[in-house]
């Protein structure tokens, strides 16, 4: 077996359920869950119907084999979204490819660009840098490539920007992959220009490259959207958009996480041998997935719909939790990332047996660097539910924390 497996962790959810095993919720209240990050909004009627034409298609459907590097019209598409998003035109033969989801698109990427063998002294493994907090794939995708992954802590006084200061320099010149996450999961911080710029110097000096997960892009409460890499990149100038790549999905934007469909736009060059290791991969997107997405990322209104139904409800619960609990409204996505008092592990063991609602212990999204544990004395709540549900999940929190006072 590949020995690098042995230093995979078991996955949150995971954790979860070992945690609330011993435990029986009370049963007369019904479950809620604010633990995983599923979009639970309905599919837009344009979207399913697009699929279903395309299964019905005789041309096509599910009688082909599709192309790794998608049809030209989801190209198109995706090159007509980064346009009206961003204001940037890409070659959408070179800069452009589909990926099913942007989950399987950032561990495979890892597998590409890292070169475990290119150490720059013999006791100094190559590394990957992440964001902590952070989202575990970056974390396996490290490991399985050879990597030794090197955690950044967020700054809670500082809106949870990650403390790129705080990295040693000996650990840039070993850097190979940077995973940022903008915005953030679990904690919705938004990465400004001058961080970008940062960024962009570390790895023109250091030659190491930037994989940018904006998978939350779409989701936000200020009036104006998130920046994004390729977009700070073309605002700096740097319209070759060197060493870096994004990474977007449609599941978030579209609540459509079953069908595993997003893109990775940048680097031609990185794009070119991204797409030669996905041949030999085998990852190609069903034609029908294609389909769908060409109609997705062609329309807004289901977009605009979408947020609004969270900015509803997040205006909604955030005042009832930031009474009882330290929390406040993100710049972006979908999680409150709220402080507890004590514990954050048996917060949500108790709350789970209290009044059987289910959150997430930060402690699980983030690994212990340097003696400090940044999601420690936290939880996440994926707010992905109806508003009533919700309303009514932050009510039972509410109650659990005032009882325990």
């Amino acid at each position: 077996m590949n020995p690098n497996l042995s230093r995979l962790q078991a996955y949150p959810f995971e954790r979860l359920r070992h945690l609330f095993a011993p435990v029986t919720p009370n049963p007369a209240y019904t479950p809620i869950s604010l633990g995983i990050g599923e979009p639970r909004h309905a599919t837009p009627a344009l979207i399913k119907q697009a699929y279903c034409d395309a299964i019905n298609d005789p041309q096509g459907g599910l009688s082909v084999y599709p192309a790794t590097g998608g049809v030209l019209g989801l190209r198109q598409s995706i090159g007509r979204w980064l346009q009206r998003r961003y204001g940037l035109e890409l070659d959408i033969a070179t800069q452009i490819l589909p990926v099913n989801g942007s989950r399987e698109a950032l561990f495979a990427f890892a597998q590409t660009v890292v070169n475990p063998a290119k150490q720059v002294a013999p006791d100094q493994p190559v590394t990957v840098v992440c964001p902590n907090p952070f989202y575990q794939i970056y974390e396996g995708a490290a490991f399985l490539c050879g990597a030794q992954p090197y955690f950044v802590p967020s700054d809670p006084a500082r809106n949870f920007a990650q403390d790129w200061d705080s990295v040693p320099e000996a650990i840039w010149a070993q850097t190979q992959l940077l995973y940022v996450c903008s915005p953030g999961n679990p904690t919705g911080a938004v990465m400004p220009l001058d961080e970008w710029k940062k960024l962009f110097d570390l790895s023109d000096r250091h030659g190491f490259v930037i994989a940018s997960d904006e998978c939350y892009s779409e989701i936000y409460f200020r009036d104006e959207p998130p920046l994004g890499g390729l977009e700070a990149a073309a605002r700096l100038g740097r319209t070759d958009y060197k060493n870096l790549v994004a990474f977007t999905s449609l599941s978030k934007r579209s609540n459509v996480p079953g069908m595993r469909s997003g893109f990775v736009a940048g680097d031609a060059a990185l794009i070119k041998q991204f797409l030669l290791y996905r041949t030999y991969h085998g990852s190609a997107m069903s034609t029908v997935v294609q389909a769908a997405s060409i109609a997705a990322w062609d329309d807004e209104a289901h977009v605009r719909d979408n947020r609004e139904q969270y900015r509803a409800k997040f205006a909604k619960v955030t005042p009832l939790l930031a009474d009882v609990l330290d929390v406040a409204l993100p710049d972006a996505g979908f999680y409150l990332w709220a402080g507890v008092k004590g514990s954050d592990t048996d917060f949500a063991r108790d709350l789970y047996a209290t009044y059987n609602v289910t959150v997430l212990p930060g402690s699980f999204l983030a690994r212990e660097a340097r003696g400090f544990n940044p999601g420690a004395n936290r939880i996440r709540m994926a707010l992905v539910a109806e508003t009533a549900e919700c309303v009514e999940a932050a009510e039972r929190i509410v109650q659990f924390v005032k009882s325990n006072m």
